[in-house]
């Protein structure tokens, strides 16, 4: 078996971590149908997994997997960041990769999978959660042949998809971990700043209805300037960038990353949120449930107090609220699991033997 050593360059007490190097894949679900009606012959899902199955005494139902969800944007390759892998992946770490199958999809219309850059443009389905999850449950069943889920963990978009799961799939998975995410429709200052950033691209001139030759780059700097003040953290921010001149650099590094954006993905990745609302159904969630949000997150403000609301309606969750400090990484938080990981623990340890 290979091994990968990832070296932490952002902290003292985190420590590397080796553990067993990815394997990246490919599934294509054939004619898949999306909700908006439209449907896609070939759907490609791309991955990588770490570890490998083990199954039940009977041999029929996988008991180690784990789903990790990214957000939007994102790509599995985000939980290979020192401070998630280093945290989780190593030996008797929270999600160690030689006792686990960790299962980490591109979704639909990100990274390797499917997405409107492949050629289709705006013509691509007009994808949401719902067929993000259906796509992932797909990638599971019959691309992995896995039949059940240890945990769910999810970050931002990924925490709204655990929801989904939770209520489209109820007993498919032992435990979730919702990071980052509300359980009420994208409404109020969370839907303004995300149809911002739709607007400034389809009002950029170059843009051309999707059908640009470059880029939309003055679109694409004013969406990414939105995510990144969406993103941000006001203590560590204040404290990596204490001067005006510091702060003047931070708008330079924005550049590198609008370089790497396409306006057509981006867009398509901002509205896949339009139809989300589990609040409906959140009694049918039957799995324990572990949610977590930051006092800094400018996307999940606490004062809405919708958590503490929504969680009495949830027969098996608890919710947690991380207090905001100059180290914590404001609504990024979902992804440094020093912050969070004691949590997990609990809640593998609670779960224990439900399969």
């Amino acid at each position: 078996m290979r091994y990968v050593l990832a070296i932490c360059l952002i902290a003292a007490s985190c420590l590397a971590a080796d553990y067993p190097a990815p394997t990246e894949g490919d599934f294509t679900a054939k004619n898949f149908k999306f909700n908006s009606g439209e449907t896609l012959p070939e759907l490609r899902l791309h991955y990588a997994t770490l570890g490998s199955p083990k199954f039940s005494a009977r041999g029929h139902l996988v008991t180690n997997a784990v789903l990790v969800l990214h957000g939007t944007g994102g790509s599995w390759k985000q939980f290979t960041q020192p401070q998630f892998a280093n945290e989780l992946f190593g030996p008797g770490q929270p999600l160690d990769a030689t006792r686990y199958y960790i299962i980490i999809p591109d979704n639909v219309g990100h990274g390797g999978s499917s997405k409107p850059s492949n050629g289709l443009h705006m013509r691509f389905p007009k994808y949401d959660y719902d067929d993000m999850v259906a796509a992932q449950h797909l990638l599971l069943t019959e691309g992995l042949k896995v039949n059940h889920l240890r945990l769910i963990f999810g970050a931002s978009m990924g925490c709204m998809h655990s929801f989904v799961w939770a209520e489209t799939f109820p007993d498919f998975m032992d435990a979730l971990m919702p990071m980052a995410c509300q359980t009420v429709q994208i409404a109020g200052r969370n839907r303004f700043w995300r149809d911002a950033v739709i607007e400034a691209i389809k009002l950029d001139p170059a843009w051309n209805n999707g059908e640009y030759t470059t880029e939309p780059i003055a679109g694409l700097r004013a969406a990414q300037y939105l995510l990144a003040i969406a993103g941000s953290a006001p203590l560590f921010w204040q404290k990596r960038y204490p001067t005006r001149d510091d702060a003047d650099k931070l708008v330079d590094t924005q550049e590198a990353r609008i370089k790497a954006l396409d306006a057509n993905d981006l867009l398509y990745q901002v509205a896949s949120s339009r139809n989300y609302n589990p609040s409906p159904n959140l009694e049918k969630i039957r799995a324990p449930l572990v949610w977590i949000n930051s006092t800094d997150d400018f996307i999940n403000p606490p004062e809405m107090g919708i958590p503490e609301r929504d969680i009495k309606r949830i027969s098996h969750g608890q919710f947690h609220l991380i207090q905001a400090t100059t180290e914590t990484r404001g609504h990024g938080t979902h992804t440094w699991a020093v912050f969070w990981k004691q949590y997990m623990v609990q809640l593998l340890k609670e779960t224990a033997g439900r399969d």
